[in-house]
Order: structure tokens, then C-alpha cells, then sequence
């Protein structure tokens, strides 16, 4: 029996994409929005998440692939109470590629 592997979602044409967030800042906030990707077998290759100064907000980076599913995830999102706004960048934002700066 041969076994066949998945052929990774880049290899395949799928491109990622960078969702930031603005959120309030406080405890769950975040649990509540890897909750709503994990309830959909959605997985998330990168988060960021840091405090905006002066706010009682935060900003989320999310790396994930861009699927069919993708602008569904994201009306799900601007559904959560505590999501302010969600904007969608390209894979190329700077957020990541300087972060993945450290890991290489």
C-alpha cells in the first residue's frame, strides 16, 4: 500500500492571508476568537496580539490560509461582541514578515 501525503496548501495555490483585528482588551477576548476557528476545523498559522497605547483595545494578527470558508470566518468574526473592526491584507504585511525574521 503506498501512502499518499497531502500536498501542502501553498504547493496547492492556496495563498495566505493576514486578518488584523481591533478588539477590546480583556480577558477571553482572545479564547473567544480561537474558539470560533477551531468550532470550524479553520487552522491558524500565526497570531500576534498586542495592546493599542493609550486604549483599552488590543490589535490581533492572523496568519491563515485563504480558503472558501474565508469571508464566512470573517462575518463570524465581525459577529463577536468584542470585535471592533476586521481588515484583510496580504500575505506580504509587514507584521509577519518581520516577525518571521526571528525564526529563520
Amino acid at each position: 500500500m503506498i501512502e499518499q501525503v497531502a500536498e501542502p496548501l501553498e504547493q496547492a495555490g492556496i495563498t495566505k492571508v493576514v486578518l488584523e483585528l481591533d478588539v477590546n482588551n480583556h480577558p477571553g477576548v482572545m479564547s473567544h476568537i480561537c474558539n470560533l476557528f477551531a468550532r470550524r476545523a479553520f487552522n491558524v498559522e500565526g497570531i500576534l496580539c498586542m495592546p493599542t497605547p493609550n486604549t483599552d483595545r488590543s490589535r490581533i494578527w492572523l496568519l491563515v490560509f485563504e480558503d472558501r470558508r474565508l469571508e464566512q470566518m470573517i462575518l463570524q468574526l465581525e459577529k463577536l461582541v468584542d470585535v471592533l473592526a476586521v481588515r484583510r491584507h496580504g500575505a506580504e504585511h509587514e507584521v509577519f514578515v518581520r516577525l518571521e525574521q526571528f525564526f529563520h
